[in-house]
């Protein structure tokens, strides 16, 4: 029995031990807790309010700093692409004599000419990208032909001063020429052209030729002096959201090559075109919209995309709506698949072709009321095309077309305006015949015009 006991004793000191034992484990658990609850939280509070910042290194003395010589690499898609058309773009200078006014009772800066007119090749088209709604800056506002007098040797060159400038672009070096694309409105009217390089020397330019309808001019310069050619890309290729670069002499070659970055708003808006005399709308132009900045004197220059090709030549920009309201980031070229087509054109005939009715127009709704009701028209008839006058031996003459008739369709397409007549125009080529619909003293008339006289305007 006493046995018994002693092993009860036992075994009750035993659990007390482990029960003891229990307890310090579960303390010493604790105080560890305690110790890295406290060490955590001490920690915590040493970082947020005692942050370490080493001393900058200066060779010079407390208070001074310098520059890093770590080399980081700030390159981009955009001015890669800048870099490879930079060197072919220049400034144009349009240089002139100083000129008499013209007379104010001259017609051609009164009426659009329509094609086949001897004045003024400017007169009815040299708005077409240039002059529409607070546009470029660099526009030359000459009267005279665009095509009289190209260099230096007409004329004494000290005699000249400077008009206007734009921009351009190297696009080609053959045969010991080198070819630069701009606007037409850039050079229209000069008695000499200087282009200035991007390392600032400057050279004589030759006007190879200019097309008022497009605004597009080639001048053609020393293949000596030429330091980089640009090429052109697809602009069939382009989507709205493509980035594009603008460059150009904004303001003039002393911000010669500058660089404006935007994207493509648009591929083919569609823009009326004006008279820069008359503010007549003569035509329309499918162009590419962007808001890359393009400021006066920007003219002629190429817009660019990221793979650093030319899809556009920068024309105009629109700076205020009808209604006076200003306007931001909407700026136009014209697109490269229609440059290529007509500077081809102009290197090889100096010109371009187009069919020609040989007739002066005006809008029929610029005619005063007055005038409207002796031309007896329908009630319904409030739009179309007056033609003042037909020249001797023009096809719409022999056609029959005499003052006062009425245009009002050309085939199917209806004309409202001496754009849409224009328009209906450019889509053929001289050959084509064509079905036009008038009215003369209330009666409507069809007849059929083959398109053998030409235009070179």
């Amino acid at each position: 029995m006493d046995e018994n006991n002693n092993n009860q004793e036992q075994q009750n000191d035993r659990g007390t031990k482990k029960s003891h034992k229990s307890l310090w484990k579960t303390a010493v658990v604790a105080f560890v807790s305690a110790i890295l609850g406290v060490g955590i939280a001490f920690a915590g509070f040493t970082h947020m309010g005692t942050s370490s910042v080493p001393d900058t290194n200066s060779s010079s003395g407390p208070g001074t700093t310098q520059v890093s010589d770590k080399k980081v690499d700030t390159s981009s898609t955009m001015s890669k692409a800048y870099n490879k058309v930079d060197n072919a773009v220049v400034s144009v200078v349009n240089l002139q004599k100083q000129k008499q006014s013209t007379s104010d009772g001259d017609l051609s800066s009164i009426f659009g000419d329509l094609f086949g007119d001897s004045g003024d090749s400017n007169s009815s088209e040299n708005g077409t990208t240039g002059g529409t709604n607070g546009t470029d800056g660099s526009d030359s506002n000459s009267n005279s032909d665009a095509n009289s007098g190209s260099s230096s040797s007409n004329g004494n060159n000290s005699q000249l001063e400077e008009y206007s400038e734009g921009s351009g672009v190297i696009y080609a070096k053959q045969n010991g020429k080198g070819y630069i694309v701009t606007n037409n409105h850039v050079v229209s009217g000069s008695d000499s052209l200087e282009i200035i390089l991007k390392d600032g020397s400057k050279v004589t330019g030759k006007l190879v030729g200019s097309d008022a309808t497009t605004d597009l001019a080639v001048i053609e310069i020393d293949g000596s002096k030429v330091p980089a050619t640009a090429t052109f890309g697809n602009s069939d290729n382009l989507t709205p959201g493509d980035t594009v670069i603008a460059i150009g002499s904004p303001l003039g070659s002393q911000y010669a090559t500058s660089v404006t970055q935007g994207i493509i708003s648009a591929t083919n808006r569609t823009v009326e075109t004006q008279d820069q005399n008359t503010g007549q709308t003569t035509g329309e132009a499918t162009v590419l919209q962007t808001d890359a900045a393009i400021n006066p004197g920007n003219s002629g220059g190429p817009l660019v995309d990221s793979a650093g090709q030319v899809i556009g030549i920068n024309s105009m920009k629109l700076a205020s709506n009808t209604d006076g309201t200003s306007v931001e980031g909407m700026g136009f070229a014209i697109p490269s698949n229609e440059v290529v087509k007509i500077i081809n054109e102009l290197v090889k005939n100096g010109k371009v072709t187009r069919p020609s009715l040989g007739i002066r127009v005006v809008d029929l709704n610029q005619v005063s009321d007055e005038s409207q009701e002796s031309l007896k028209l329908p009630s319904n008839i409030t739009q179309g095309v007056l033609v003042y006058s037909a020249e001797n031996d023009s096809v719409a003459k022999k056609a029959g077309l005499k003052k006062n008739d009425v245009i009002v369709k050309v085939d199917s397409k209806k004309i409202s305006s001496v754009a849409d007549l224009h328009n209906a125009l450019y889509s053929h080529k001289v050959g084509d015949t064509i079905s036009l619909q008038y009215y003369r003293s209330g009666d409507l008339k069809t007849v059929k015009i083959h398109l053998t006289q030409k235009t070179t305007e």
